[in-house]
C-alpha cells in the first residue's frame, strides 16, 4: 500500500480522521484520531467550538502522517465531509468572523412561515427540490440578515468547505452540500438568483459552485510545515456526510439506503430529482450526489432521541454502554408504547426524557421510568417510521423497494436493524459503519485517478467491507401494531 488518503469526516458534535488505501484489491479504512466539537452557548446563539473543530483537524492530519511515515507510505491527499447546513463568514483576508451557528440554534423559530409568504412552497419545491425544515440553511441565512451580519463579510462557506479553506485557502462551494441549503436550484445546479433576490440575502456571499471531485489546491506551505506534512493535495469529497454515505454503499438496485447516525436519512438514489407536486406536499427533498447521482430522502430524527436520552441518564448516574441497553431492551416482550419521532418537540427538548414522558402520557400511552422500555419505545417507533418513509417512497417513485441497506454509526444496532426488517417486511443488509469514510475516500481515488468510476469504487467496496443481512421476522406482532403507529404519525402530520 503505496498511497494512502485522508477522509476527515465531521458529524454533528464528533469528528475522526481515517486513512485509507487500496491494497491487493481491497480498500483498507483505519481511523487515526477521533475529536470533539460540542456546541454550546455563546455570544447570543449555540454555536459550534470552531477552535475545537481545527484543533482536532490539526490532530487528525498529524496522526495521518505519522501512521503514513510508519508505514512508509505516501500520503497523497485529504477531504473533508460534514454535517449540511451550517455555514461560516469569511472577511477579505480569509479569516473567520465569527463560529458557526449551530442548526439547533431556535433563532429560526417561525422563519419557515415568514419565508412562505413570500415564496408559496410549491413554488419553493420546483425551484429547489427541497423539503421546509426550519434548520435549512434559507432559513438560517434569513434569520442572520435580520440579527445583521457581521461587518466585513465577503464569503459564506459550508463547514467542509470552510475546512477545505482552512487547509488551502480555497473559497468554493462543493455541489453536495450547496443541494442542502434550499438556495440551489434544482435544475441548474447553480444558486437561484431569483429566489436569493426576492429573500433579500446576500448574493456576493454565496461562492462558486464545483463538483464533487474537484481538486482544490495543496495544502497551503505554512500548514504543511506546521503540521510536518507534506503539502498534500486536497480534494473535495462529496462533502455533505449522507452524499459520501451513499457514495460509499454497495446499494443493490432497487433498495433503499438508511444512512443512520443522529440523523436518519431514508431514501432512494436516483439520476434526476423528483420535483412532483405529490412529492412536495410529502415533504422529502432532492439532494445531489457524486457523479450524477440524486438522492430523494426524507430526514428522521434518528438516533438523537436515544443518544439524548442516554445522556441524561448518565448525568443521572446510571451510566451503562449501547450493547448493555440493547440486551436489556430485546429482553422486553411487546410493545410498551410508541412516539412519532420527527415530532418537532424531540427537536432540541431541555429533557428529551420529560419530552418522551409526555407525548406518550398525551397519548394515552404508558410513560415508562425504566431505560430498557424507555429504549425500546424510541427505536421500535423509528423502525416504524423508517418503513412509512419506505412505503411513501414507493408511492412517490412508482417503484418497489425490495431491501433496505442501513450504514454509518447506526447500523452497528443490532436491535434496530432487525426492528426496521421486521417493521418494513422486508431484509436489512446493516454495514458497513464506515461508509462516509469509504464515500470520501472513494470520490477522492477517482479525482486521482486511481479508481475508475463509482460503479467500480462500489464493487471494490463491496468486496472489502463487511455487512450483515437481517431477515424479517414477528411478522404479525409488527403488522399488529403498525395501525397504533400509524395514528400517531397522522394525527402529527
Amino acid at each position: 500500500m503505496s498511497q494512502l488518503r485522508v477522509a476527515i469526516d465531521l458529524g454533528a458534535g464528533s469528528g475522526r480522521a481515517v486513512v485509507g488505501g487500496i491494497s491487493e484489491g481491497r480498500v483498507r479504512l483505519r481511523e487515526v484520531h477521533r475529536f470533539e466539537y460540542p456546541a454550546r452557548q455563546r455570544d447570543g446563539h449555540l454555536r459550534w467550538d470552531a477552535e475545537a473543530l481545527f484543533g482536532g483537524l490539526r490532530r487528525g492530519l498529524r496522526a495521518a502522517g505519522t501512521m503514513a511515515a510508519t508505514e512508509g507510505a505516501d500520503l497523497a491527499s485529504v477531504g473533508v465531509d460534514s454535517w449540511a447546513v451550517d455555514y461560516g463568514l469569511l472577511d477579505a483576508r480569509g479569516r473567520l468572523l465569527e463560529e458557526p451557528v449551530c442548526y439547533r440554534d431556535p433563532r429560526t423559530d417561525g422563519v419557515p412561515d415568514d419565508v412562505l409568504r413570500i415564496v408559496p412552497r410549491a413554488e419553493l419545491f420546483a425551484r429547489t427540490g427541497n423539503h421546509v425544515l426550519k434548520l435549512n440553511t434559507l432559513y438560517q441565512l434569513v434569520a442572520h440578515g435580520r440579527d445583521g451580519f457581521p461587518a466585513g463579510a465577503v464569503r459564506l462557506l459550508m463547514v467542509p468547505d470552510l475546512c477545505h479553506h482552512f487547509l488551502c485557502a480555497s473559497q468554493t462551494g462543493e455541489y453536495t452540500n450547496a443541494t442542502t441549503t434550499q438556495l440551489l436550484n434544482a435544475q441548474t445546479g447553480q444558486w437561484d438568483e431569483d429566489l436569493v433576490q426576492r429573500l433579500g440575502l446576500p448574493r456576493a456571499l454565496l461562492p462558486e459552485v464545483l463538483p464533487a471531485g474537484q481538486r482544490l489546491g495543496r495544502l497551503q506551505p505554512a500548514r504543511a510545515a506546521e503540521l510536518d506534512l507534506p503539502e498534500l493535495e486536497v480534494i473535495a469529497p462529496a462533502t455533505h456526510d449522507t452524499a459520501s454515505a451513499v457514495a460509499g454503499t454497495p446499494l443493490q438496485p432497487g433498495w433503499a439506503y438508511i444512512s443512520s447516525g443522529t440523523w436518519s436519512l431514508v431514501g432512494v438514489e436516483r439520476e434526476a430529482p423528483l420535483l412532483g407536486a405529490a412529492v412536495g406536499e410529502a415533504n422529502f427533498t432532492n439532494e445531489g450526489g457524486p457523479y450524477g447521482t440524486m438522492r430523494l430522502l426524507k430526514n428522521v430524527m434518528g438516533l438523537w432521541l436515544l443518544e439524548s436520552c442516554r445522556r441524561e441518564w448518565a448525568a443521572a448516574g446510571n451510566v451503562q454502554t449501547l450493547d448493555e441497553l440493547l440486551l436489556s431492551v430485546a429482553a422486553v416482550d411487546g410493545f410498551p408504547g410508541f412516539v412519532y419521532p420527527d415530532a418537532l418537540r424531540f427537536f432540541s427538548p431541555a429533557s428529551m426524557l420529560c419530552e418522551l414522558r409526555r407525548a406518550l402520557g398525551e397519548t394515552g400511552q404508558p410513560a415508562p421510568e425504566d431505560p430498557a422500555l424507555v429504549a425500546k419505545v424510541v427505536l421500535d417507533s423509528l423502525a416504524l417510521r423508517y418503513a412509512s418513509v419506505v412505503c411513501a417512497l414507493e408511492k412517490l417513485t412508482g417503484r418497489a423497494v425490495a431491501g433496505i441497506h442501513i450504514v454509518g454509526g447506526g447500523s452497528q444496532n443490532d436491535y434496530l436493524n432487525q426492528a426496521t426488517a421486521n417493521a418494513a417486511d422486508r431484509p436489512v443488509l446493516a454495514g458497513p459503519q464506515e461508509a462516509t469514510a469509504a464515500g470520501n475516500f472513494l470520490v477522492q481515488s477517482i479525482a486521482a485517478g486511481a479508481v475508475a468510476s463509482l460503479e467500480e469504487g462500489r464493487q471494490l467496496l463491496g468486496r472489502s467491507l463487511p455487512t450483515r443481512r437481517f431477515e424479517p421476522r414477528a411478522a404479525r406482532a409488527w403488522a399488529a401494531v403498525a395501525p397504533r403507529y400509524r395514528e400517531l404519525e397522522m394525527a402529527a402530520c
